[in-house]
């Protein structure tokens, strides 16, 4: 099965970055999940735009994939950086042909995978008004929200697979539009879950596309042997130098003994950060 990486540099540069970096644990995750999926289930693309095309390839890190699709417009075609941070993955997911796992680069499936004509995401979400509101909370501007079902749990895209064509343009269409439309304001984190991740449920609804997920969302924080998500870990990474040196540790051990073809991309790593 296809997967892609997807990389957009514009919400950074849109908080003040002048130069892009990545930092240490972030890249050895996206080494090892772009590994890891080559291993047990395909060929997997790096989808992102142009600055991140020259970045990827001055520190080395792009032997990691099958291949670079600079497909990611610089400036999100106009959209939001900084209210819609991902957006760069619903243009990516639109650009690319289905079926196809949309896959993030903390995201790591250590096995293979069955695919079929179900959505595939990483776990259902509960609907709380301080993440998911009800539908009237939003200004989609000029964009008309179809008669969608507000009772359907949303889906955690850190993965998700899209088995067809036609449920892909239709719901990147649906979310690029309310992005490219919705009224400028401070409430980033609602709006972006809405177009990202409430939005894939409520299109799999609305279309009768069968959902099936990764991980049950009341197991969540117990131990996970098959599948690994950065996502909270990361501040905590940055908050404790101790749990930073340990992750960055034990991912080069990882890294080096299960692909020791790719040994030099630890060395390449552990060489930014002096």
């Amino acid at each position: 099965m296809n997967a892609i990486h997807i990389a957009s540099s514009a919400p950074a540069f849109a908080k003040g970055r002048k130069v892009l970096r990545v930092e240490d644990f972030d890249l050895y995750c996206t080494a090892l999940s772009a590994l890891c999926w080559r291993r047990f289930n395909g060929d997997i693309t790096l989808c992102c735009d142009s600055r991140f095309a020259e970045y990827y390839d001055s520190i080395g890190l792009t032997d990691i994939w099958n291949g670079v699709n600079v497909c990611v417009a610089d400036d999100l075609e106009g959209i939001d950086p900084l209210m819609f941070w991902a957006g760069g993955k619903l243009l990516a997911l639109r650009a690319v042909e289905a079926p196809v796992v949309m896959l993030d680069m903390d995201f790591i499936a250590w096995k293979k995978l069955g695919f079929g004509s179900a959505l595939i995401a990483a776990h259902r979400e509960e609907i709380s008004d301080g993440i998911y509101p009800p539908l009237d909370h939003f200004n989609a501007g000029s964009h008309t929200i179809p008669d969608f079902s507000e009772e359907v749990l949303p889906l955690n895209t850190a993965f998700l697979y899209v088995p067809d064509n036609d449920f892909k343009e239709f719901y990147t269409g649906q979310a690029i539009a309310f992005m490219k439309s919705a009224a400028h304001c401070d409430d980033y984190l609602k709006y972006m879950v809405f177009a990202e991740q409430r939005l894939a449920a409520m299109c799999a609804d609305y279309t009768e596309t069968p959902v099936e997920t990764l991980l049950d969302k009341d197991t969540l924080f117990r131990p996970q042997g098959d599948f690994t998500h950065l996502w909270g870990a990361k501040q905590a990474m940055r908050d404790h130098p101790e749990l930073r040196g340990e992750f960055l540790w034990r991912c080069r051990k990882r890294l080096i003994d299960e692909f020791p073809d790719y040994a030099y991309i630890a060395d390449m790593i552990d060489g930014l950060g002096e």
